[in-house]
């Protein structure tokens, strides 16, 4: 890919506008087109973003789902939001029927294009895109733990006194109640997490649960997220375009336990290039099994 790519998102919320304009700083892409059945959802979203465009030569405008389908990459940030006393498989049941809409409307796809789901639950839906499309699985993949791996190595960056670049952690497995943090693996200039005094006496269980419902109180307090997925978009986006090959934690199919959820993963502008194998305690093993198989028996009615 070059500086010339174009990326199409679809879904003209905040979560897309969000990431418009963070992908508008990046000056990476020529071009930006957002995509959504609401027109007039379109037209003022792309006025808002061309009062920002003298920053940038990006050029942003509306486009059909057709025009989408023959972009670089496409950003998939359309589905429905989780309705109260509605259960996790209807909600799947619905952004299913998003998702079948959105792909079969793109088709034919420019062969060499790569769809990145944002929407949730990003994990199954990664599944279901990768069978609706019949694209490579290397192409398909989904935001997965990534930001939930920022909210980590933010929390630890403050418990430590160390930049966040420099720690090396993630959270893996589902994007949701059942991901878990990788203790056993992370490190901090080649020193494990682990036998830092300051780790040592944090109660783990507690910040599992921290990171895994940071998003629900920010939902709680303004209505949606929708700045830091945005920044974890426009850096794979980045990672993608420029064929920078960082380790990320998305949302990929793992042969070692038949399902999608978050490893870390080589990325470039191939796509997903190779999973690492982190080392994992066998208690880490086994939550992830327990996960791999909640969202498989979910995935088995789509697949």
């Amino acid at each position: 890919m070059s500086r010339g790519s174009r990326v199409a998102i679809i879904g003209a919320g905040s979560v897309g506008a969000s990431i418009a304009f963070a992908l508008l700083l990046q000056k990476i892409s020529s071009e930006i087109l957002l995509v959504d059945i609401v027109p007039e959802a379109i037209e003022g979203q792309v006025l808002d973003l061309s009062d920002a465009n003298f920053i940038s030569s990006t050029r942003v405008r509306g486009g059909t789902f057709q025009e989408a389908g023959q972009c670089d990459i496409v950003v998939i940030t359309a589905g429905a939001k989780q309705k109260s006393g509605e259960t996790r498989v209807e909600l799947i049941e619905r952004n299913y029927k998003v998702l079948d809409n959105v792909i079969g409307s793109m088709k034919p796809f420019n062969p060499n294009i790569m769809l990145l789901l944002v929407a949730n639950p990003v994990d199954v839906l990664t599944r279901i895109a990768q069978k609706l499309s019949g694209l490579p699985e290397k192409q398909v993949f989904g935001s997965g733990t990534f930001l939930d791996s920022a909210r980590l190595r933010l929390k630890l960056s403050s418990e430590l006194g160390i930049s966040e670049n420099a720690i090396h952690g993630y959270v893996l497995g589902e994007h949701g109640d059942s991901q878990i943090i990788a203790w056993s693996s992370a490190h901090v200039g080649g020193k494990p997490l682990l036998d830092f005094p300051e780790i040592q006496k944090l109660d783990k269980e507690v910040i599992a649960k921290e990171i895994a419902n940071k998003a629900y109180k920010i939902i709680e307090l303004k209505g949606a997220t929708y700045f830091g997925i945005a920044g974890c978009v426009s850096m794979l986006v980045q990672c993608i375009v420029l064929n920078q090959r960082h380790i990320r934690p998305l949302s990929v199919y793992v042969k070692e336990y038949d399902c999608v959820f978050s490893m870390p993963v080589v990325l470039g502008s191939n796509g997903v290039e190779r999973i690492v194998d982190v080392s994992l305690s066998e208690e880490e093993k086994n939550k992830l099994r327990r996960s791999a198989s909640d969202l498989k028996s979910i995935c088995a009615k789509y697949l």
